[in-house]
């Protein structure tokens, strides 16, 4: 993954309905009508994702060179993506599973009724 892995981050995201670029503890952030998809951390290596607390064990135990948690994320809904290691396929499904947790129903609707269109 190249050097600037929010750009990649931006791009795989940009598919998703409703999803806006803003800023989460003065670093850049993804979210879905003000709920946070994902925010890039201070080390500019590690991205922050929504995720319910089973994905996460499941992630952590199945790939822990990918993924990772501090103390601090314990309690809540996010698990730690660490960037330089995680390949795009899979940082755009980690991507549309946080997007999924956040995006109101209506949003959902869409993006399926698009994806079942010819051409979509």
């Amino acid at each position: 993954m190249p050097a600037d892995h929010f750009a990649v981050v931006r791009a795989l995201a940009a598919v998703l309905p409703g999803v806006e670029e803003a800023m989460s503890y003065g670093t850049p952030a993804l979210k879905v009508k003000g709920k946070l998809l994902a925010r890039l951390r201070e080390d500019g290596e590690t991205l922050v994702v929504r995720t319910t607390p089973e994905d996460r064990e499941l992630m952590l135990r199945t790939w822990p060179k990918l993924f990772h948690l501090t103390e601090h994320y314990r309690d809540y809904p996010f698990v730690l993506v660490r960037l330089d290691k995680i390949d795009r396929k899979q940082l755009a499904e980690v991507l549309e599973d946080a997007w999924v947790r956040v995006a109101p129903l209506r949003l959902r609707k869409e993006r399926e009724a698009r994806g079942k269109q010819p051409g979509a």
